[in-house]
């Protein structure tokens, strides 16, 4: 089932690892976050930062053992505390429920390419393109999402411009990278969204 949206829609289902915690306010609003374990097909773990508003999450009265499925939309924000600007993407829950679904991680996304595209190749000699996907909200207001796209879709997404609209389907991951910073070395988690297909007509 998709929510209103149709340019932000993700639907994850997958374990919760922590208990809710609370994270801001927001206008008259309270919000909670806890995350998301979701099993890849390969047997990996991406865990994914859900922020919910308290009074849906009360109604669930969640814990940090249930299975749970999370329908709403990607959100990013850059992160100005601590040693520098961090890109934080995070999913906005508007729907909440238990199930016993197998682990499930969709995103649908429709935006515009806001930096050029940038195609590379693993050691192993693959193609990979990254791109940013500013995804537009109601009133006015944008999301920039990191994307990544593999082989065929990278070649193809490495030729669109600046400016060009792209739909697509695709999963969200987690995935771990070393920073190093005045010589000292630190793990860090970047969030992106994994292309598996463009869906535009």
């Amino acid at each position: 089932m998709r929510l209103d949206s149709i340019n932000n829609y993700v639907r994850l289902c997958g374990s919760v690892t922590e208990p809710p915690r609370f994270s801001h306010v927001g206008g008259a609003d309270r919000y909670f976050t806890f995350p998301l374990e979701i099993e890849r097909l390969s047997g990996t773990y991406d865990k994914i930062n859900v922020i919910v508003r308290e009074p849906l999450i009360e109604q669930l009265e969640l814990t940090d053992d249930g299975r749970l499925c999370v329908e709403g939309e990607l959100r990013s924000f850059n992160n100005k505390r601590g040693g520098g600007s961090r890109l934080v993407i995070t999913v906005l829950a508007l729907k909440l429920y238990f199930s016993d679904e197998e682990d499930c991680n969709s995103a649908l996304l429709s935006g515009v390419i806001c930096k050029t595209p940038t195609l590379r190749k693993t050691p192993m000699g693959r193609q990979i393109c990254d791109l940013i996907l500013a995804v537009n909200r109601r009133y006015g207001r944008s999301d920039y999402l990191p994307c990544i796209a593999w082989g065929r879709l990278a070649e193809e997404l490495s030729a669109r411009d600046v400016g060009d609209t792209v739909s697509l389907e695709g999963r969200v991951q987690s995935r771990k990278y070393i920073k190093t910073e005045n010589g000292e070395q630190s793990e860090r988690v970047a969030f992106e969204v994994s292309i598996v297909a463009l869906t535009e007509e």
